[in-house]
């Protein structure tokens, strides 16, 4: 059994990072989702998901999570997310780890971003602007930050500007300074990386406020209605994304401005794999405007739960 703090211990982001660039070297034979959902009380949705991922004669993994919107607005004090994740040796069958769902998710979800980032923000990149204050919002800043030490200024906006308030309150990082913001326009104008996690339906980050050379991190859109980003942002951008067997096909980010003709699958510049491969290049200049869908899938979940498996073992 592996609890939340062990694995908010061992899963710090410089290493994970790197744990998870290794692991985009390896293949991954099978990995789906199973989706279920079923209407809140708030005209939200609750999500059941299932997460199977399988590397062959390596190692099997499923994560069980829920996502329920409203538990952090009802005072429940219950995160959204919630979940366990079960870890089995590929080569026997043998459970080997019960971790954390939560907490999984948690450092999978920012550790994504932050692969992401290191290949394509500015390693000179000096304004973070992190849209959405929900559970994800901190981890999301501290990854980001962590992968980019160069940034020493983070915007932090929200509809309710309370929530954000309380982020940018609670959040201390040696040498950055977290500043809750009402006007996202303005904010996303200065930004150098825009970190986007929220349950947005219509777009929230125009095209048109992207100034030159900056890094676009799309996190919340994990169901085909909804989206973050408008269909300049896809004129604009050069296209990556975590893995191409969930971005193009899941989150709406990509299906929408695919069905208004503005994106078709190829004009993707490359996901994670080609990347830590070398058969796409990250960014290229200081003035070109990036753009990387996380969209997620089973299959980070088991290279997670390895790299946490490996420190474990370490130890």
């Amino acid at each position: 059994m592996v609890s939340a703090d062990e694995i908010h211990r061992l899963l710090d982001y410089p290493s994970l990072v790197e744990g998870l660039k290794a692991f985009h070297l390896q293949d991954t034979d099978e990995a789906s989702d199973v989706h279920l959902a079923q209407p809140a009380p708030s005209g939200n949705e609750n999500v059941f998901l299932a997460l199977p991922a399988w590397q062959r004669d390596q190692a099997i993994g499923i994560k069980l999570i829920t996502v329920f919107p409203d538990n952090e607005y009802t005072g429940t004090g219950l995160p959204s997310v919630q979940g366990v994740y079960a870890l089995f040796d590929g080569k026997n069958g043998q459970p080997l780890a019960l971790m954390d769902g939560t907490a999984l998710t948690l450092r999978k979800t920012a550790g994504d971003s932050a692969t992401g980032a290191s290949y394509l923000a500015r390693e000179d990149a000096a304004t973070m602007l992190m849209v959405g204050a929900g559970a994800m919002a901190p981890h999301l800043i501290m990854a980001h930050t962590a992968i980019r030490p160069s940034i020493s200024k983070v915007y932090v906006w929200n509809r309710s500007a309370a929530r954000a308030e309380a982020v940018a309150a609670e959040l201390s990082l040696d040498g950055v300074v977290v500043e809750a913001v009402t006007d996202l326009e303005a904010a996303a104008r200065q930004a150098d990386v825009i970190s986007c996690a929220t349950m947005a339906t219509e777009p929230l980050i125009q095209g048109a406020w992207l100034k030159p050379g900056a890094h676009l991190d799309l996190v919340g859109s994990y169901q085909k209605h909804m989206r973050e980003s408008d269909d300049e942002c896809i004129r604009r951008c050069r296209i990556y994304m975590d893995s191409r067997m969930f971005a193009l096909s899941l989150p709406g980010d990509l299906l929408l401005p695919a069905e208004s003709g503005v994106f078709t699958e190829g004009d993707e510049v490359g996901d994670l794999f080609d990347l830590a491969r070398g058969i796409c290049h990250g960014r290229q200049s200081d003035e070109e405007i990036t753009f990387f869908k996380n969209a997620g899938g089973g299959h980070l979940d088991l290279g997670t739960a390895r790299f946490l498996m490996s420190r474990l073992e370490a130890e």
